[in-house]
């Protein structure tokens, strides 16, 4: 074992590796019982909740030992938050259009973008489009995906309702006498409602075992929650169903392959597989690069490199291989860093972490008595975390502040991660272009991101937002 992921030679040893394999599985075990309630929609999407529940635990135990066997990097895989709602609570809310998107259409298009992602890093265009893009982008990409799931963690947990209001208002005369108009409205949720109060003591709990500085703060919160809602009478053991959620996996009920290519010719399919490819590249990349800094394997820049290129590689087949076995796109997850924080520093973490993620597999019962409001305030948790990205934007500098605040508030507001995304590359070209005319190129525009910007000027003109 020494020899195969060189544990002297990094400072280390069998037992602080498969103690920081375990401090990264409890820091992200909180996925197994989110992603399941995130893209079967609370029941409302279509998908299975159990086949998610196994795809989640295969994709993430396979994929991360698959990290630490070939790369030798302690960086765990799993469902990436954020791409999962924007699968469930964007692609799949297009069922009530008129062009509406089934799960088996949305997991070819993640299948599809794995490819693309296999491709360009063989091809290393993958980190020429990671150049391109400037470091305040980046950052404000990954705030405005934090504040978008805590939207949907507000509005899942009953905090945040979504209402119409409709009212009369006056027009010139000679044109209408009266006109009835409505807007969208925000409101702030019933605190008699018993699914609104398990969430405000799943948040509080939460928040207090992260101020405590406690490992694994999130899935204990979420383990706490649960507990309550037992001794409250919101849930029972009653409810376990062996038949649904058996205790020995059921691989028949796992959603393989279900693959929809005819259905992929649909109009906003391209705009979406974009989507996917768009946000994943910058995720894993910040990722990677992070949690490599951290265990200080890019002290050696060559030796960094080249490890961070092949992570990119087992990341892009664990994207197909996610969407093969029924779950939205799989990436590394940045609490990979708590492990790294423990003495993780080779390929060993990420085994220990992969296995207890097959070993999940059996507490499919356990997980299924979860409440939805626990891991609802898990996601608003998620945002949080997320948003400290935003320290590291420049908002002094107005060429890079204003295209990351669009970004950052046009996403949520918008319900649409892409439209973030576009606004950003569209108006950092444009000011960026401005201010170079007369500061001499002082900031850097990429040729990508004039192909960028002019391709996403041009799907706006063509198709119009997806939204």
């Amino acid at each position: 074992m020494d020899r195969f992921f060189k544990l002297k030679a990094n400072g280390t040893n069998v037992r602080t590796e498969i103690m920081a394999g375990i401090t990264t599985f409890m820091t992200m075990a909180y996925i197994l019982a989110v992603n399941p309630d995130v893209l079967s929609g609370f029941g409302k999407t279509g998908m299975d909740w159990y086949a998610v529940f196994l795809a989640t635990a295969l994709a993430a135990g396979i994929f991360t030992i698959a990290m630490g066997l070939f790369v030798n990097f302690p960086v765990a895989l799993a469902p990436g938050m954020g791409l999962n709602a924007y699968f469930a609570t964007v692609i799949l809310a297009s069922a009530a259009t008129d062009k509406p998107i089934t799960w088996e259409m949305a997991l070819t298009a993640v299948f599809v973008s794995g490819i693309i992602f296999i491709i360009l890093t063989v091809t290393k265009v993958r980190q020429l489009l990671l150049v391109a893009i400037p470091d305040n982008l980046k950052h404000a990409i990954t705030v405005g995906i934090g504040l978008f799931i805590t939207i949907i963690g507000l509005k899942n947990s009953g905090l945040l309702t979504v209402g119409v209001e409709y009212s009369v208002t006056d027009v010139p005369k000679g044109v209408f006498t009266d006109v009835l108009g409505f807007e969208t409205v925000f409101h702030m949720g019933s605190l008699e409602n018993q699914n609104v109060q398990l969430a405000l003591v799943g948040l509080i709990l939460i928040a207090i075992l992260m101020v405590l500085r406690v490992r694994g703060a999130i899935l204990f919160g979420i383990l706490g929650t649960t507990v309550v809602a037992l001794l409250l009478g919101y849930v029972s053991f009653d409810s376990i169903n062996a038949d649904k959620t058996p205790w020995v996996p059921d691989f028949s009920k796992l959603q393989f392959a279900s693959f929809d290519f005819e259905g992929v010719m649909h109009a906003g399919i391209i705009s979406i597989i974009a989507t996917f490819t768009f946000v994943e590249l910058f995720d894993t990349f910040g990722t990677l690069v992070g949690t490599a800094n951290r265990a200080g394997i890019m002290k050696n820049p060559e030796e960094g490199k080249r490890k961070v290129g092949k992570a990119m590689l087992v990341d892009s087949f664990a994207v197909t291989g996610g969407a093969l076995v029924g779950t939205s796109t799989v990436t590394a997850y940045v609490e990979s860093s708590a492990g790294v924080a423990e003495g993780g520093r080779t390929g060993l973490t990420a085994v220990t972490t992969g296995v207890f993620f097959l070993l999940a597999l059996f507490l499919a019962p356990v997980v299924a008595l979860i409440p939805g409001s626990a891991t609802a305030a898990a996601l608003i948790i998620v945002g949080v975390l997320m948003m400290q990205s935003v320290k590291e934007i420049d908002f002094q500098d107005f060429v890079v502040a204003i295209p990351a605040f669009l970004t950052i508030a046009i996403m949520p507001f918008t319900y649409n991660i892409a439209n973030g995304i576009s606004f950003g590359i569209v108006t950092y070209v444009i000011l960026a272009t401005v201010a170079n005319l007369g500061k001499k190129g002082k900031y850097s525009v990429h040729w990508l991101m004039w192909l960028l910007a002019i391709l996403i000027v041009l799907r706006y003109a063509l198709i119009g937002s997806q939204g």
